[in-house]
């Protein structure tokens, strides 16, 4: 796995999101790994965080970039993996937030709430900015890795 490599996936609902980011992130010189789904057609968003959480639980990939309706569907899914941090961002803003204070490792965001452009400054955002990683911020990512590790057993 590279540090460039991206998986993405969406829901029937986010799918509208995900070729304006697919070419977003091909612009930026990052590999994609394209877990699905490919149309329209109704899935469930549980099975396309599962694929995704995995993909990066297993290196395959650093980041994630998850979308269905809302974006709080996937968002909850995936947070079920102890190795992700996902974080729903519906402005660029919160997308930097995310990284920058909570080292998110997934992006989620809501197709029927966001338009292509805003989708892709939030990308841009979220892939721009590095954790801060200072002692307040990483003493609160070790909690949440703690509090993950305790509810597996």
């Amino acid at each position: 796995m590279s540090s460039e490599t991206v998986a993405i996936a969406a829901d029937h609902a986010g799918f509208v999101l995900k070729p304006p980011l697919k070419e977003e992130l091909a612009r930026l010189g990052r590999e994609v790994i394209d877990l699905g789904t490919m149309s329209e057609d109704p899935v469930d968003y549980p099975d396309f965080a599962e694929r995704l959480s995995k993909a990066i639980g297993k290196g395959r990939a650093k980041l994630g970039v998850l979308m269905c309706g809302t974006g709080i569907g996937m968002s909850i899914a995936a947070n079920r993996n102890p190795k992700i941090r996902a974080a729903l961002c519906l402005t660029p803003e919160m997308a930097r937030l995310a990284r920058q204070h909570n080292d998110a490792n997934v992006l989620v965001m809501g197709g029927r709430l966001m338009r292509p452009e805003t989708a892709r400054e939030c990308l841009r955002a979220f892939l721009e900015t590095p954790f801060e990683g200072d002692d307040r911020h990483q003493r609160r990512i070790a909690k949440l890795a703690k509090q993950k590790s305790v509810e597996k057993h």
